[in-house]
């Protein structure tokens, strides 16, 4: 083989062998205890031996090379005891941080005294003994400039480790980024940033609410405080994404003003996807999982506290019936009852493929509940009387309903025949087979009602109540509990505003909204399921439950941040006029009506207006007989002389208002 071939050959296995090592370097999660010591313990051999030949010629180290090798190796011995006190090898070397330095430094100087000790003895025994023929005798200032440059080596050591490996994982996208924290949570997301390969995230520095102290530093960071001028450093320091610790997620939330600082900064915002369980054990995580932030993370609501253990138990074993159980409302209910391991549950919506998921659902996540989904309405008598005799169901959450206002208004007929005869179906026959309690849902619509699906709730409310006080004051045999639960706008539900305006955001614009001033409460889906099963559970009857919604969310200040969110710069707000029914803002309660405490802060009881059975009954017996003719203006009127409080707005009903005026 030419020479020039078998040089080329050596260089090409050489660098594969290089390559190789690094992979299997980089690829670890660290490197064994042990190789880290002989790693250190050659350091300070080598290290040693090399200070020593700074001072002293070669010729003398090579005639005194028996002593100075006993020497190193008891040295060495040395620092193994100091490595193994103050735990040195414990940390990761490319994550080498200040306090791994110390600890190499407090080992260092606890093996200088155990070696002055060593070489005092030697110095001080006789010329002819075996120490002072085994061992060179050192004084005690080359002693201290030895173990200064040993420990000094093993430091620059582990930062020459840690700069080649974040110089050699920095992904050539990598962002500057700021963590919003600084004490667990914030640790672990940089470790969580530092461990991804390649890297993505600079963590350039924390940010923290305490005064100013420029002398801080958290991992070898500066600490910067929100009293400073943030904006400044965003842009000194190319900040491009901002994490957000847990522990510091509820304090952020409510930081509207550090919010829109960085969002109007173009900067991403990052929060962690368990917040729930490190709040209740910070220190007990040790990863953290983030993902960007989304509107609903941003919209100010309180932590709501439910004690479900109570809920569970008081729904374990039983049979439980929920109507509407594929809607945003309905399917969140399932999964929270599931988890209690009900005896049975009977899974009633006319939506074939989102039941369908349900079903599956079902079948995967908990196997050992007997569920069956049923396709059907909840308007066929016959069909609701066969499942309720052969179920017997203890408990009912009737969360079937037609709920988009605009669809309603032109369809008033349709309305009532689902949300009004629907719930006296499923409400009379819970009477009928004994079911214990009965939860409906209804909304914040319901309170001085604007449109037909408003109104058309409030008959349901109005219907349960008369039934229940029916059965209370012994005017009609049964058992059965009902129970409402009013609350607003839940987030992510089906046709709510958000969705909508990830739609209109992804084909690039306009966001519409009805009116600049329109107005809603929001409430994530989970929290409002809880407050409806601790509300059901623990009611008596007869009441209605009025959920504490929070502050009120203007649409257009929402439509605008989701715009920044999105990053898009050439995305407008269209203004579209009040649909038909739609009214600037919601309430929970009419002005005639006031609340009383419950057992929960969160939730508070209406003090509505109560009504007779007798008539109840009578009126929405009229009311779904008119329906059935289809005769819309009909039906409406018939609407308002039961609810008289029910005022169309933008509505060509409202002519009736004017009738009647």
């Amino acid at each position: 083989m030419p020479y020039f071939l078998f040089k080329l050959n050596e260089k090409a296995l050489f660098m594969t062998l290089l390559r190789n090592f690094f992979n299997w370097y980089f690829g670890r999660n660290a490197l064994p205890y042990w190789s880290i010591v002989i790693f250190d313990t050659l350091t300070c051999f080598f290290g040693g031996l090399f200070i020593m030949w700074l001072r002293h010629p070669l010729t003398e180290l090579l005639s005194e090379w028996p002593l100075l090798l006993h020497s190193f190796i008891a040295f060495g011995l040395f620092n193994v005891i100091g490595f193994r006190l103050f735990h040195t090898y414990s940390g990761i070397l490319r994550y080498s941080q200040f306090i791994d330095l110390l600890r190499v430094c407090y080992a260092n100087m606890f093996a200088l005294a155990l070696a002055s000790i060593a070489n005092a003895v030697v110095r001080g025994s006789a010329p002819d003994s075996f120490l002072a023929t085994q061992f060179y005798p050192f004084t005690f200032r080359m002693l201290l400039i030895m173990y200064f440059g040993t420990a000094l080596m093993m430091c620059l050591t582990r930062i020459c480790i840690k700069l080649v490996y974040e110089s050699a994982l920095i992904g050539k996208t990598a962002q500057h980024t700021l963590v919003y924290g600084t004490h667990a949570g914030a640790i672990a997301i940089t470790n969580n940033c530092r461990n991804t390969k390649p890297v993505r995230y600079i963590i350039d520095g924390y940010i923290g609410d305490s005064k100013p102290h420029y002398k801080e530093r958290l991992m070898g960071k500066h600490i910067y405080s929100t009293q400073e001028d943030l904006a400044a450093v965003i842009r000194e320091r190319n900040i491009k994404c901002l994490m957000v610790s847990p522990l510091k997620h509820d304090l952020f939330v409510k930081n509207r003003q550090l919010q829109d600082l960085f969002i109007n900064a173009g900067v991403k915002i990052f929060i962690s996807l368990d917040v729930e369980e490190w709040s209740q054990h910070p220190n007990e995580k040790k990863n953290i999982q983030m993902r960007e932030v989304k509107i609903e993370d941003l919209l100010p609501r309180d932590e709501i506290q439910v004690d479900m253990e109570k809920v569970g138990a008081l729904l374990s074993g039983k049979k439980v019936l929920i109507t509407g159980s594929a809607g945003s409302i309905g399917s969140e209910m399932v999964r929270q009852i599931a988890i209690y391991k009900p005896a049975e549950m009977m899974l009633i919506d006319q939506a074939e493929t989102p039941q369908h998921d349900i079903r599956l659902m079902m079948k995967n996540q908990y196997p050992d509940i007997k569920a069956e989904t049923v396709v059907t309405s909840i308007c066929k008598q016959d069909r609701m009387e066969s499942i309720f005799s052969t179920f017997r169901p203890d408990y009912v959450f009737h969360a079937a309903a037609y709920k988009h206002v605009p669809m309603m208004e032109d369809n008033p007929s349709e309305s009532i025949q689902n949300n009004v005869w629907g719930t006296k179906v499923i409400a009379d026959l819970s009477v009928k087979y004994g079911v214990k309690k009965f939860v409906m849902i209804s909304t914040d619509k319901a309170v001085n009602p604007t449109n037909v699906m408003g109104c058309s709730k409030r008959i349901c409310e109005i219907y349960v109540q008369s039934l229940d006080k029916a059965i209370k004051d012994g005017k009609m045999q049964g058992v059965t509990q009902f129970v409402t639960t009013r609350f607003g706008n839940v987030l992510g539900s089906n046709g709510s505003v958000i969705p909508l305006f990830h739609k209109q955001l992804a084909a690039g614009g306009p966001l519409t909204v009805t009116h600049p001033k329109i107005i809603r409460f929001f409430m994530l889906i989970p929290e409002a399921c809880k407050l409806v099963l601790e509300a059901g559970t623990h009611g008596k009857g007869g009441e209605i439950f009025v959920f504490d919604m929070g502050e009120p969310v203007r649409i257009a200040d929402l439509a605008r941040r989701m715009i920044q969110l999105s990053g898009a710069t050439n995305v407008e707000i269209k203004y579209t006029g009040l649909r038909e029914g739609e009214k600037l803002y919601e309430e929970v309660l009419n002005e005639n009506e006031n609340t009383k405490p419950s057992f929960h802060k969160k939730i508070r009881i209406a003090m509505v207006r109560n009504y007779e059975y007798e008539e109840a009954e009578r009126d929405i017996e009229d009311l779904c007989q008119i329906a059935a003719q289809y005769d819309d203006m009909a039906t409406v009127k018939k609407m308002k002389d039961i609810v008289p409080e029910y005022v169309s707005k933008h509505s060509r009903y409202e002519v009736l208002d004017k009738k009647e005026a």
